[in-house]
């Protein structure tokens, strides 16, 4: 009898994780814009350089607002992403019926943990507490809350001239889930957060770049941003903007 339990459950496991990935997917990587930012060369920081210091305390700042003043941020589970108009149908059927609403939710805190960056030992990472609600298969509409740890990677796109930061979610931990629901829940919930979290727009173009009227000079001075490199140091992150810059005669606004 205890052979045919085990076998039962086993059936079962598979069955529905056979009925996840048909339906929801494997997982599939966001692409990252750009490439990645790799740290300063060790000669230093060349000509026409500048330093954006951003402290442990203005991460800290930001999210505190967001969490204070804005909704918490929140996304629906699943894969879209990585299915045809097609499938899509049968996808969502699989995930939204007995009315769960399927999302999941980035929490201040909880398990134990703060949602925050860090920046330590030469990493930014971003441990993440969640809670929200999927429909399992076989199990059914499941509340499940936890947290994630991940690490943030830097990435310079030069066509846009832009800087985001890409989560990269290595583990997952869930508090209180049901052993049957759980190897469905922790992939769902990795996926979820790697495809709809990122890419996470740190600056934009119109930000670091520089477009200087010169009157004295009957000119504009233009500067495009050609690298950036970064590094951690004394908790901080360094970005160091190296810039092309260009002199357009006759540009400058009358005064």
């Amino acid at each position: 009898m205890g052979r045919i339990i085990v076998g039962f459950l086993i059936g079962l496991l598979l069955g529905g994780a056979l009925t996840f990935y048909l339906f929801v997917g494997t997982p599939k990587a966001v692409k990252a814009p750009g490439a990645p930012i790799k740290p300063p060369d060790a000669g230093g920081p060349p000509p026409g350089t500048a330093t954006l210091v951003f402290n442990q305390q203005f991460f800290d700042t930001v999210l505190n607002t967001i969490f204070r003043d804005l909704n918490a941020p929140s996304f629906p589970v699943g894969l879209a992403g990585n299915k045809s108009p097609s499938d899509a149908g049968s996808m969502n059927f699989a995930l939204q019926q007995e009315g769960c609403d399927n999302r999941i939710t980035l929490k201040p805190e909880g398990s134990g943990t703060v949602t925050g960056v860090r920046l330590e030992d030469g990493k930014i990472t971003a441990p993440l507490a969640f809670g929200g609600r999927a429909n399992v298969p076989f199990i059914g509409c499941t509340d499940f809350s936890g947290w994630a740890q991940g690490n943030l990677e830097l990435r310079f796109d030069e066509a846009q001239q832009n800087v985001y930061g890409q989560i990269n979610v290595e583990a997952v931990n869930l508090e209180g889930i049901s052993p049957l629901a759980g190897p469905f829940i922790t992939p769902l919930v990795q996926s979820t957060l790697n495809s709809r979290v990122n890419p996470i727009q740190i600056l934009r173009g119109e930000q670091i770049a520089l477009n200087l009227p010169i009157q004295a000079a009957d000119g504009i001075l233009r500067a495009n941003v050609k690298d950036v490199r970064s590094e951690i140091k004394e908790n901080a992150l360094n970005l160091y903007v190296t810039y092309n810059f260009t002199g357009v005669r006759g540009a400058a606004p009358a005064q």
